[in-house]
């Protein structure tokens, strides 16, 4: 089995005339690597999915593997597999029947089918289960199944829709690694379509992030976290804090004070981002962009600590560490480190001191 590129190219789809739910999508899965298609619910994602899988018609754009543009290829004859979000199995067939129904359609003899059928098994973790019912399986074990059942073709790319959804934690942990596994043994192209920013870096070589059912930046995970190319894209990588302001060469004028960046940018109104991961506290003496600031309040959080801090009208949150004594109402200083901060367009959102802006960080 060998992967080959996924090419999807000027993607338009509307249900209603007018309402487009996928407008100019443009992606590139190079052979035999693994991008994750991230997006909020509603964005798109499914959709594309849909049309690469040849289960939907779009209005306008071209989908290819290989080079080979597959406008007009049905479902059936598409050299793509897909995994949905619910396993889909025949309760009236046995496990093995289950994966080796594509291979009984193209009519693969039975012992040759079977045999292939506990190859897939074995490499997806269920050897030995080939002769089990469906209604004895775990959600984990029908996931895996299916898993199985799209692999047993031999499909150049494998398409994947929030397969582990359903799942718990632990379970969906172990999935990603699973999926992750399978990917680099088989050398198979995959499309991972989720909402879950977490999986998306756990799982992905490349993310295209997806809102709005356009493309809002496209790079390896990291590159969102640390370098957003948008402030939507900032937003849904993380907690952010934003404070806005005017550049001037390598300088940001703000409510804060004259900030220091770590390069020249954009001279014009801009936004200030920073990861409260990326904030200092205490702030050494002398470095640049350190602030005083009041302390509103604090929250414990097992692994760290939400410090959330006031400079005048402007309040930021920090993540320290647990053990950082630090309580409401004390004076402290926090350092904004240069490398840190990124300047984007458009306007600021209020800073909210909730378990909504903790809760999402990836």
């Amino acid at each position: 089995m060998t992967g080959a590129d996924l090419t999807v190219g000027g993607l338009e789809v509307a249900y209603r005339p007018g309402v487009p739910v996928v407008d100019g999508f443009d992606v590139r899965v190079p052979a035999g690597t693994l991008t994750a298609l991230l997006g909020p619910s509603g964005c798109g994602k499914t959709t594309v999915l849909k049309v690469v899988a040849g289960l939907l018609t779009a209005g306008a754009g071209e989908v290819a593997v290989g080079g080979v543009p597959l406008t007009g290829v049905p479902a059936e004859r598409r050299p793509v597999g897909t995994v949905f979000q619910k396993p889909l199995l025949f309760g009236h067939l046995s496990v093995g029947d289950n994966v080796a129904f594509g291979l009984r359609m193209r009519g693969v003899p039975r012992a040759a089918r079977r045999r292939r059928a506990a190859e897939m098994l074995d490499l997806v973790g269920l050897p030995g289960l080939a002769a089990r019912r469906v209604g004895e399986l775990s959600g984990g074990q029908e996931q895996r199944v299916a898993l199985a059942r799209a692999l047993v073709l031999d499909p150049p790319v494998l398409l994947l829709d929030e397969p582990f959804s359903g799942l718990d934690a632990e379970l969906r942990h172990r999935m990603r690694e699973l999926v992750r596994r399978v990917q680099r043994e088989l050398s198979i192209t995959m499309l991972f379509v989720t909402h879950d920013q977490q999986e998306a870096v756990d799982l992905a070589d490349a993310v295209v992030l997806m809102l709005d059912g356009r493309v809002e930046g496209t790079g390896p995970p990291a590159r969102f976290y640390t370098d957003p190319p948008t402030l939507a894209a900032a937003r849904f990588f993380g907690a952010t804090n934003e404070v806005p302001g005017t550049v001037t060469g390598s300088t940001f004028a703000c409510p804060l004070g004259e900030l220091r960046l770590a390069g020249p940018a954009a001279d014009g109104p801009g936004v200030l981002v920073v990861r409260p991961e990326a904030l200092r506290l205490p702030g050494a003496a002398g470095a640049p962009n350190t602030v005083t600031a009041t302390v509103l309040e604090t929250r414990f959080r097992g692994t760290h600590r939400t410090v959330v801090a006031a400079v005048g009208t402007t309040t930021l949150t920090a993540t320290v560490a647990p053990a950082v004594p630090v309580e409401p109402g004390d004076e402290i200083h926090l350092q904004l480190p240069p490398t840190a901060c990124r300047v984007l367009p458009g306007p600021a959102r209020a800073a909210v001191p909730t378990t909504e802006n903790e809760d999402a960080r990836a």
